[in-house]
This record gives structure tokens, sequence and C-alpha cells, in this order.
């Protein structure tokens, strides 16, 4: 499903008459033979001279949904419900970052006014609500058709001089900047006379460098320049500004393996986690499931105005028979959607990402960090009194595993096993749930998977260095909810409110990973609670609580969503799409 975000303003945000250009009749070129030559401030070349200077406003389009302009620094968002201050374009890639954390929610974006935004021609105007910000808003254009040239920039610094109407120069002029060139421009006289100090150079948007002599070349050299790139001038944040050539060239590059799969509203990823999707040069696309019998079909993209498809046919998995929008490129990964009932979310693995399949290779992998349980499962049944729980692999074959409190010891060998395969045995007397010979089956991304699917045998573990401590979000998300008691604002499985349930009984999350169970503020019982950041990049509460516990129901690894005013808010998608939505409250 393609993600939407609700904006407090329903606007397209619009060029302005904010370039302050005004449409003039044009005065032709002075020329008399003779250095200098000399241009009138409203002339065509000089147009071109002050649209390649305009202040581009599109690097900020997920806040404002316009290229017209940009929002002047600092200011304040409210993005999911949290406040954010942003100071630097670096501070809005937090707002993708919280809209890209969960994909198939609804985002929400609020700018707070009043605001000050930056015009093409770098004039400042205060905006003090929404309906003033729509009526500025009402003639801009976005898409590339506005004033503004990006392709092609000029070098600074540059000497510009002013003549009076015999040619005699007036003034002379240093300008280090497109807001200084501009500014120049819009303090002159419209019949003002000019001239550059010439040689001057011009970049192109490839970092190529052009030197020209005179006014001829300058207006041929813009005006050649203006339309051979994508300005990414429209209101789509995250388009990621890729061609079909490069597009297909990711695509054939490595191996892709689903990760999420939707068709027709309902959640089919149990069905296809870790199916291939292998994209060939020639336009045939190989599917199935490593090591089983592969299905041949046919694939073929186009990119235009509406961005990026991907067409795939199949005789047989018609799953995925279907144009498929691209979302989002980034991280090895590429989101599909159609419509808001069908969305495949792959993920690119490569034979470079793969560790080396032997015993060293793998050893070295598990000693490096500690590795939290994210899924164990024995003999189709999953055992999430272990979800959370901290492997330590260590010297001598000596393995701990802890909840923070208790710790349970044992052995450990990496191996090959008779049938020649990877695994690693593990003996804890005291943990019969994880004592096994787990055959690995997936090395990537700070992720190790081990697993027998024929007797139902499954272990993910995450790899977890430094505990995440040098994670800014992670260390914001436990600090909140470190101190104080949090009670169940609202727990809500599909349709059913389960909220009264929990009635009378509140949490306190404590260091070392525990998490007090209290009743009438005395505590009686505790469970495991943990804030990481996956191998997908997402942000995860784990929390565990024992089986004869009040809150064994709220045992998962949950998807962080916001944290806001004393409240946090945590989702779970499980296999047959039921959403389950826990809301705890301080």
């Amino acid at each position: 499903m393609k993600k939407f975000f609700k904006y407090t303003m329903y606007v397209s945000l619009l060029t302005v008459a904010l370039s302050f250009t005004s449409c003039q009749d044009e005065f032709e070129e002075i020329n008399t033979g003779t250095e200098p030559q000399a241009i009138t401030a409203n002339s065509s070349t000089a147009q071109l001279i002050q649209h390649t200077s305009s202040n581009d406003g599109s690097f900020d389009n997920i806040v404002d949904g316009t290229s017209c302009f940009d929002i002047k620094f600092p200011y304040i968002v409210e993005v999911n419900g949290l406040e954010l201050t942003i100071d630097s374009r670096e501070d809005i890639h937090q707002i993708e970052e919280i809209f890209d954390a969960i994909d198939d929610d609804l985002d929400f974006l609020e700018i707070l006014f009043p605001i000050t935004i930056t015009a093409g021609d770098f004039s400042e105007i205060t905006i003090n609500g929404l309906q003033d910000l729509r009526e500025l808003a009402a003639e801009c254009k976005e898409g590339g058709d506005d004033d503004d040239i990006e392709c092609i920039d000029f070098v600074y610094p540059m000497t510009i001089f002013t003549f009076n109407v015999n040619l005699e120069q007036t003034s002379n002029v240093i300008v280090e900047s497109d807001r200084e060139l501009r500014i120049f421009f819009k303090d002159l006289d419209e019949n003002k006379l000019i001239s550059f100090d010439f040689p001057i150079s011009l970049k192109l948007y490839d970092d190529t460098t052009i030197t020209v002599e005179n006014n001829e070349e300058l207006a041929r050299v813009i005006e050649n320049a203006k339309d051979v790139c994508d300005e990414d001038d429209d209101d789509d944040y995250n388009d990621d500004d890729f061609n079909e050539a490069s597009f297909n060239d990711k695509l054939v590059e490595c191996v892709w393996f689903v990760k999420e799969f939707k068709r027709n509203d309902i959640d089919q990823t149990v069905q296809y986690v870790d199916y291939i999707l292998n994209f060939k040069e020639d336009g045939t696309v190989i599917t199935g499931f490593r090591g089983a019998a592969t299905i041949a079909g046919t694939w073929s993209t186009t990119v235009g105005d509406d961005g990026a498809k991907l067409n795939m046919e199949f005789e047989t998995s018609v799953d995925f028979n279907l144009e498929w929008n691209v979302y989002d490129i980034g991280d090895n990964r590429i989101k599909l959607f159609n419509g808001e009932s069908n969305r495949i979310i792959m993920k690119q693995i490569c034979e470079e990402d793969l560790a080396e399949a032997n015993p060293d290779s793998l050893r070295e992998i598990l000693k490096e960090c500690s590795w939290v349980i994210k899924k164990v499962q024995q003999q189709g049944e999953e055992l999430d009194r272990l979800l959370g729980y901290e492997f330590n692999f260590m010297a001598e074959g000596v393995i701990t595993l802890s909840n923070g409190v208790n710790i349970s010891e044992g052995t450990w060998e990496i191996a090959l096993n008779t049938e020649q395969k990877l695994v690693m045995a593990i003996t804890m007397g005291e943990e019969p749930g994880v004592s096994f010979e787990w055959p690995i089956r997936e090395m990537a991304n700070n992720r190790l998977k081990f697993e027998v699917d024929e007797i139902g045998y499954e272990l993910v573990m995450q790899r977890v260095c430094d505990n995440n401590n040098t994670d800014g979000d992670v260390a914001e998300i436990r600090n909140f909810m470190i101190g104080g008691e949090w009670v169940v604002a609202s727990y809500v499985e599909g349709d059913v409110n389960m909220t009264d349930m929990y009635g009378g009984y509140s949490l306190g999350f404590m260091a070392q990973n525990q998490v007090s169970i209290m009743e009438g503020g005395q505590a009686f019982g505790s469970g495991l609670w943990r804030v990481l950041r996956n191998s997908d990049e997402k942000l995860k509460v784990y929390l565990n609580f024992g089986e004869n516990m009040p809150f064994n129901e709220l045992t998962d690894d949950w998807d962080f969503v916001s944290v806001v005013d004393g409240r946090i808010e945590l989702k779970d998608i499980s296999g047959d799409g039921t959403i389950t939505t826990l809301v705890l409250e301080k």
C-alpha cells in the first residue's frame, strides 16, 4: 500500500507569485561590437540569469508539499504525534524515517504556525496560518514547470558592471551566491544596463564546468541546459529520483526476497515470505523458494511523470500479475503497491552480503555482539516466553541466555552436520527450547535465521552491538519509558476492545531490561522489555511477560508508532492481517 500522509493543509502548494519576476516587454541585448557587452535588466538573457539563481524550495517538499518556496529554519512540526524542531536540511530526513518506520499506517504532519517562507527571489514572508498559506499557494506550478532552472548553476564569485545609457560604467558589484545575484536583480531598475566580467563559469548538474566569454554564449548555455535533468519539482518526497535504466539495473543486480505481501487486501506474507524474485536482463523473472522448483515469468518497467512501474506476468504465480507502482527504493529494499489493497516489500540480497558457508565465518559473526531472540519455534509451536532473551556466544564454547536478571549457561559449537550443512549446535539443559542443531538459512544485515522447515523448528536472532546505545531514537524511547507507572490506556485486537481487562494493573519499566507488574502500586510480577532497531531499520519494542501473568497477552515484538504527551503507541500485524494496537499512558 502506498504511504499517504495527511497534511493539515490539502494544498499542492504552488509557485506563487513569489519569484516576483514580472512579464514585461523584452529589450534587445545591446551589442556595440566592442567590450563590454551590456544587456538590459529585463532582457531575455537577464530573465535566464534570474531563473538560474532562483531559490530552489524542493528540498523540504515532505513538509510544505511545494518546490516554489522553502520554510526558514528553525520551525516546528508534529509528525505522527511526535513534535520535532527542524533546524537544518539533515533534520528533514527524520520526518521520512518516522513515516517509513511503519509501512501501512496513515501518516500525519502538521506545521506549527507562524512560519517564515523564503521565495524564489529570496524574499521572506511570514505566514500566520493555513489559510494564509493556501492563498499564497494559488498559482504554484509543480512537476518541473516552474521558472527556476536547477540543472545548471553559476560558479561564484562573479563581478557585475552597471552602465548608463551612454554605456559608461557606473558601478561594479561582486556577488558571492545565488541569493546575492537574485537580490541584485530585484533592486535593479528594469531598464538598467549590466554586464558580467567575462569569462565566467557555470556548473552542470553532473559537475561538468562550462566557461563562457560573452552574453550570447551565456544565454545559449543556460537555454540548452535548463531541461536536461530531473529537477524533482514535484510534491512526492519519496520518489527517490531514478530513471528507467537505473531502476532496471537495480532489479537485475541481485536476487530479491519477498518480505511482505498483500493481495486483494489479504495479508499473504506467511505464504510468500523469503519467496525469490530473480530478475534477468532478458526480461524473464524466476520465482520460487530457494532449493525448490522455480517458476519462470516475464517482467517489464516504465518510468514516467507518475513514477516508476513494474509489471510481472506468470502463468501460475498469478498473485504477482499486476502493474505495481514503485513507492520507495533504498537500503536494498523496494516497496511496491497497487491501490490500498496490494503491496509487496522485497529485499535485495547479494552474494557479498551472505557470509561464506564455513564454520569460522559464523563463529566470528556470533562472537562480535550479543544476539536477541526475535522468534523461536519448536515443532511448529512458537515459544513466546523466550522473546527478547539475549544470547552471548563466548570463547571456549560457552554460551549464556539471559533476560537481564536470570542467566542460563550452556555450550555452543559451529560445524558441518552429516549432510554437510552449516549448523549451530546449542546445548542448554535449563532451557530445552533452544537446545538443538540449528541449520543456517539466512545470514544478512545483522540477522541470522536457522530453520528445519520439515519439522517446524525455527530460530531468528537480531544482532545488538553496544545495546544500540548509539541510536538516538532508541535511547530517547528508553528514557521516556523508564520511570513512573504506566497503565494500558487502550488495547484493541482487530475489532475487539480488551482494554478493561487491564484495569487496576500498571507497569514499571526499569533498567536491566526488567519490567514490574503492579497492582495498587505493589509489584507482584515481572517481565522483560527492550527497545531496538531491527535489521529492517524499524523501531521495535519487545515485551515478554510470564505465561501466568495478567499481561501475557501483550508478549510480542511491537512496532513503535509514536510517543507524545505521556503516551506511547505500539502496533502489531499478525500473519492473518489482524491489527492490534496498544497504547500505554503514564
